[in-house]
């Protein structure tokens, strides 16, 4: 089971207020091998953001080297969410390095508000992907999540006033932004590059239409739209099917099992630095 280590839960920005007693954990939260299915749905919430899109079509390495790019997302979460006090201060680091020469005339890997957008997709559609799989929530879950969600902001750049005071806020907040979005020819082709695989293994490539329709019916219809990605009525079917049949068969995994990416990206990140090897 992943738990946390060090002196307890991430410094978060609703902290202050009490707790909801029985409530689900963050820790519980992100430990879900099944999170990764949205993982590329966020990837393209977050790239509808011109900034970011602009950001990551012209400085990231995703398209060449895909797993490692996915490694140090991971890396990213679950250090903030699961990590030690000194884990999440020295992986916080190392982003805020890596971000130094992401920027143009009209963007920079810096601005909080960019930060914030990247921090609403972790939550929003980690909290979509675990209500599928588990069932829907209760105010007390969503309440304690959406609080201790703020970290994946506030450990960068983002101020702790900046994360929507209520949910409510928060769901304003969402819909305003998906409205909001045009997404450009660049965006769209590198998106393109993205769902085949990039240059990513053969092995990798032969599960991305998997991946790719699992992503095209997590957006929001209009987004589907902005990115030119097809969408039947069909393929509504076939999605709808996917998470009637698969949910019961994943919560027959035993919880060490389905928590083994969360433990791998985990030792991963602490052999890393112990090594003083590359990390992000």
């Amino acid at each position: 089971m992943v738990t946390r280590t060090g002196e307890g839960a991430p410094r978060v920005a609703t902290e202050s207020r009490p707790i909801p007693p029985g409530s689900v954990d963050l820790a519980d939260f992100v430990g879900e091998s099944m999170l990764l299915l949205g993982a590329a749905a966020t990837v393209l919430l977050q790239l509808a953001e011109r900034g970011v899109g602009h950001g990551v079509a012209e400085h990231s390495t995703t398209l060449q080297r895909p797993l490692d790019r996915l490694r140090t997302t991971m890396t990213y979460v679950y250090a903030v969410t699961l990590g030690s006090p000194e884990e999440k201060q020295q992986i916080v680091r190392m982003v805020n390095k890596a971000h130094v020469p992401v920027h143009s005339e009209t963007y920079t890997a810096f601005d909080p508000e960019l930060q914030l957008w990247v921090a609403a997709t972790l939550y929003r559609n980690g909290a979509e992907m675990y209500s599928r799989m588990f069932g829907e929530l209760g105010d007390n879950d969503l309440e304690h999540l959406y609080r201790q969600s703020a970290v994946y902001g506030t450990a960068l750049q983002v101020k702790e006033h900046m994360w929507p005071a209520t949910r409510a806020d928060f769901e304003a907040y969402w819909d305003e932004k998906i409205a909001s979005f045009e997404v450009d020819a660049k965006v769209r082709a590198f998106t393109r590059h993205l769902l085949s695989g990039g240059e990513a293994p053969l092995a990798v490539r032969a599960l991305m239409p998997l991946q790719r329709f699992m992503t095209i019916g997590l957006l929001p219809q209009r987004l589907r739209e902005e990115f030119a990605l097809p969408w039947s009525r069909r393929d509504q079917r076939r999605f709808d099917l996917f998470w009637k049949v698969f949910p019961p068969l994943y919560r027959l995994v035993p919880r060490p099992i389905r928590q083994l990416s969360a433990t791998y990206y985990l030792r991963d990140m602490r052999r890393r630095m112990a090594a003083q090897q590359h990390l992000i």
